[in-house]
């Protein structure tokens, strides 16, 4: 509805332009209070969006993990776990250990690996197929290697035949020797492959001891056992020049009714064998004590 000042006599609107000075003032004023509140609306709305804005170009940054090195396992060591003990057999007739008179082990020469020849007053050498025999030497109640003990090793030749013993070999030592477990319990001597001899598997004798002391002094004797040798390895070296008349004993034999590794078929004394005739043997075997 217009507003009465602005009628005229005749009832008619006053044109703006003609209102005068008062409603030009008036007009002016109200203008800019418009202005004022609808450009601080503007303003108002403009800064929030520049804040809006400023939160959505710079977000807070987000603390990222630095990745960390997968730690390397550290190796442990595989614990020991019992073994077998070895079967106890005799030491036979030819020992050469003090039980039956000879003793070979208190004299000087008898700690070494290489047994093929004799020592002191000869020099023989015992012919054969090289052989080395390696034997682990093991705590059986908790399989840990036993370092530090004395071993005693012997066996007859490739005619079958015991040094300080058999007729012609009474002078004569090879074939025997001492050795010294060493951290890991192994002890290895270097010798020739035996013979079989008439109504006795293909074996080795050997006598575990505290120590090497106590062995070249006729100390206590914590294991006397013997090693069995496999029928294939005997086949391929009793094949060869000097073994002949091993080829017809062994072929009377077997292990099973060998008179000592006849009960359990020498199930824990044969030996793992590799190498070749050419260029020899290793027997090895775990000793449980």
């Amino acid at each position: 509805m217009t507003d009465p000042r602005w009628i005229d006599e005749h009832g008619q609107e006053i044109d703006e332009d003609h209102r005068g000075l008062v409603y030009d003032v008036q007009t002016l004023i109200g203008r800019r209070r418009a202005l004022g509140i609808f450009g601080g609306v503007a303003l108002t709305s403009l800064l929030a969006a520049c804040g809006a804005a400023s939160t959505t170009a710079a977000p807070t940054a987000t603390a990222t993990a630095t990745p960390t090195a997968t730690p390397t396992p550290t190796p442990t060591a595989t614990p020991d776990v019992p073994v077998a003990e070895i079967p106890d057999e005799t030491a036979g007739p030819y020992p050469a250990d003090g039980s039956n008179g000879i003793d070979v082990l208190d004299d000087s020469g008898i700690v070494r690996s290489d047994i093929r020849s004799s020592f002191g007053s000869s020099a023989t050498v015992a012919d054969g197929i090289p052989l080395t025999v390696a034997l682990t030497v093991r705590d059986a109640a908790t399989g840990a290697a036993l370092p530090g003990r004395g071993v005693y090793l012997w066996h007859c030749d490739r005619d079958g035949n015991y040094s300080l013993y058999s007729r012609g070999l009474e002078n004569e030592n090879y074939l025997r020797g001492v050795q010294e477990t060493d951290a890991n319990g192994v002890v290895r001597f270097t010798t020739i492959y035996p013979a079989c001899y008439m109504g006795r598997w293909p074996h080795i004798h050997f006598e575990v001891y505290e120590s090497v002391a106590g062995a070249v002094a006729d100390g206590p004797i914590a294991k006397t056992s013997q090693l069995a040798l496999p029928a294939e390895t005997n086949d391929a070296v009793y094949a060869t020049a000097g073994y002949e008349q091993s080829v017809r004993n062994v072929s009377e034999l077997s292990l099973q009714s060998d008179n000592v590794f006849g009960d359990d078929g020498g199930v824990f004394q044969i030996a793992t064998m590799s190498g070749s005739v050419a260029e020899g043997f290793t027997a090895a075997l775990t000793v449980g004590v």
